[in-house]
Order: C-alpha cells, then sequence, then structure tokens
C-alpha cells in the first residue's frame, strides 16, 4: 500500500478525542480491562457520573472467551463482557450506582442499540457521551452509537489493544487484518440503519432547509 493510502484508512478508522465532560460513558463490549480501567479513571476525574458497559457473549464464539489482559488480577467467573466490565470497574473504586449494564448483545449494533434501551429504560437524557472502544474499532463504534442515540454528542477516546494503533497497524498481518475488516464494516454491514438515520436526520431539518 502508498503511504496515501494508508494515511486515508488511518485517518477515518482511528478516530480519536480528548475526554470531556459528559452525561455518560459508553463501552461497547470486549474481554480487555484497558477499556473499563480508562473508564474508571475519567469517572474519577469528574468526566462523567453514569458509565454503560454493554455485551454478552459474542455471536461469533458463542461463549465468553475469558480475560485476555491482566488475567492475575482480574480473576472471576465471568460469562459475559458487561459482567467482566462490571468487575473492572468496580475494582477500580467506581461505585455500582454509577453503572448501568446491559448483558444481552452479541456485537456492536446491539451494543449500541440495546444500550440505547437501556439509557432509555432508567430513564436518562444523555446530551454528551464519550465512548471508550479499542483504537481500531473506533469508527465503527461511533457510526452504531450515534445512529443509536442521534441526538447525543459523542468523543471517542479510544484505547490500545492488541498492540495495534494508527502508527502501526498496516506493518502487521493481524494489524492489517482487523483494520480493513473494519473498513469493510463500515461500509456494507448496516447500510438500512444509515438510512435510517439519514431520513431522520432530513426530519429534524426546518422546513426550506436543504
Amino acid at each position: 500500500m502508498t503511504n496515501r493510502i494508508i494515511a486515508d484508512i488511518s485517518d477515518y478508522i482511528f478516530v480519536s478525542d480528548k475526554p470531556a465532560v459528559s452525561d455518560a460513558i459508553f463501552l461497547p463490549g470486549g474481554a480487555h480491562p484497558q477499556q473499563p480501567e480508562y473508564a474508571a479513571e475519567l469517572y474519577h476525574q469528574g468526566y462523567a457520573k453514569r458509565i454503560l458497559p454493554s455485551g454478552g457473549v459474542s455471536v461469533k464464539m458463542d461463549k465468553w472467551p475469558g480475560v485476555q489482559y491482566k488475567a492475575d488480577i482480574y480473576t472471576g467467573e465471568y460469562d459475559t463482557d458487561c459482567g467482566f466490565f462490571e468487575d473492572v470497574l468496580r475494582k477500580n473504586g467506581v461505585p455500582a450506582d454509577a453503572i448501568i449494564g446491559e448483558y444481552r448483545s452479541g456485537h456492536t449494533r446491539d451494543n449500541a442499540y440495546l444500550t440505547r434501551e437501556t439509557a432509555d429504560k432508567a430513564g436518562l437524557v444523555i446530551h454528551t457521551a464519550m465512548i471508550i472502544c479499542k483504537a481500531f474499532h473506533a469508527r465503527r463504534c461511533l457510526m452504531l452509537y450515534q445512529m443509536a442515540f442521534p441526538e447525543t454528542e459523542f468523543r471517542v477516546c479510544p484505547v490500545h489493544c492488541f498492540d495495534i494503533t494508527k502508527e502501526n497497524w498496516h506493518t502487521t498481518e493481524e494489524g492489517v487484518d482487523r483494520v480493513l475488516g473494519e473498513l469493510e464494516r463500515c461500509g456494507g454491514q448496516f447500510p438500512g440503519d444509515i438510512k435510517r438515520y439519514l431520513d431522520g436526520e432530513r426530519s429534524r431539518q426546518p422546513a426550506g432547509v436543504l
């Protein structure tokens, strides 16, 4: 790949914003503790009062894969992403009443839309939010959570897992596979969702605005 192609893909996939005070922090599912650890850090710094972890069992594996990092520290008998994330949050000092979990989702789309159901049932009004996800997962998480929460202003605050970064992804086979897989999913996985989102955006425009 030429440097221009690498740069364009990198800029698109690896969304990254600085943290900002928000109504909530969203945690799309996973088995790495870096996401909830960072969420706990931001919570203690006063960036948000609510953390919404999400995730059941991956539809690809049909079972929980086990802790992927720091398994010597996080030793619980976890059977869902959300259960694992909640334990990490509590072990890092986040009180239980600040955590609102979603345990059913099996993929990223469900992370977003079932979290929306969970937030609505809890009566949460979320004008601003941060998404803490794997760095190479950032664009797809942003797209799906934005469609599930069209009224919310998002910031994406990623963490690095599998040692895959914006700078090095193209240097390893695993990095290339994961990043190009994300690129493919962003274009082909949910066209219906995007069309519905765009229809909704048009309906919210004042009369006469194109």
